[in-house]
């Protein structure tokens, strides 16, 4: 898939909505729209109609897509689809970082604020190592945020599969780090949530997918994704806890 060009500014309100759709476990498109999101439409319309216009992915290769980050927590989950919308805006987040090692805390979030980006990659800046793995990863960063733009309903679903999956294998459990729950939503649904175990903590995991969703090669190959300082066959490991703070969530 071609990445997208051009991203409407307003747009931004993207990651609020989706967070709230994955915590209601709504696994449909919602058609309603404010008038924002139509003006937004038109523009995605009128420049980008070669990529709304590809094929839709099967469920197999979304299934591998998401695989990387479908045991984040909830809210950071949706976040990352949220930024990896915007490709070019990650790329230019991590640079930003390099350039202000230093910046801590509230001057951080000060900081970001000011730059011309979407909330969605402003709020990354809490989580340099996931924003380090999208760039790195800055391919698979293009081919997610386009599959969620075009399949948002169906994206959220494979996460919802993968999850499954790896509660089948034993691996995706409640721990210190994360309370896992598997909830029936009004619509009938099971929904497998994941938060953090301390609100005001957020750990995000590392792992192997081969190891974590069973030894089976998937029917589409995983996609390549490198995790810094993983190790290799382990499950689920986990990084120092990160303090939330404004910037968190697209505050």
């Amino acid at each position: 898939m071609k990445p997208r060009t051009l991203r409407s500014t307003s747009r931004g309100k993207l990651s609020l909505v989706v967070i709230a759709i994955f915590f209601l476990g709504l696994l449909t498109p919602v058609h309603s729209q404010t008038p924002a999101q139509q003006a937004d439409s038109q523009v995605m319309t009128t420049t980008t109609s070669d990529t709304e216009q590809a094929p839709k992915l099967p469920n197999d290769q979304l299934d591998s897509l998401v695989a990387p980050i479908a045991l984040y927590p909830d809210a950071l989950l949706a976040q990352t689809l949220a930024a990896s919308t915007y490709p070019l805006e990650v790329i230019q987040l991590q640079q930003w970082m390099a350039r202000n090692k230093d910046l801590k805390g509230k001057a951080l979030a000060d900081a970001v604020a000011k730059q011309p980006w979407d909330p969605s990659i402003q709020s990354m800046v809490m989580f340099p190592d996931v924003v380090q793995r999208m760039a790195d990863n800055i391919q698979w960063t293009t081919d997610l945020g386009n599959a969620f733009l075009t399949q948002e309903s169906d994206v959220m679903a494979a996460a919802q599969r993968m999850r499954a999956k790896a509660q089948g294998t034993g691996n995706l459990k409640t721990s210190a780090q994360s309370v896992v729950k598997t909830e029936t939503v009004p619509s009938g649904n099971q929904v497998i949530t994941i938060e953090p175990a301390n609100p005001d903590v957020v750990y995000v995991p590392s792992y192997d997918p081969t190891v974590v969703y069973g030894a089976a090669p998937p029917a589409y190959p995983y996609y390549p994704y490198t995790y810094p300082g993983y190790v290799p066959g382990t499950a689920l490991a986990w990084g120092a806890g990160i303090a939330l703070g404004a910037a968190a969530w697209g505050a």
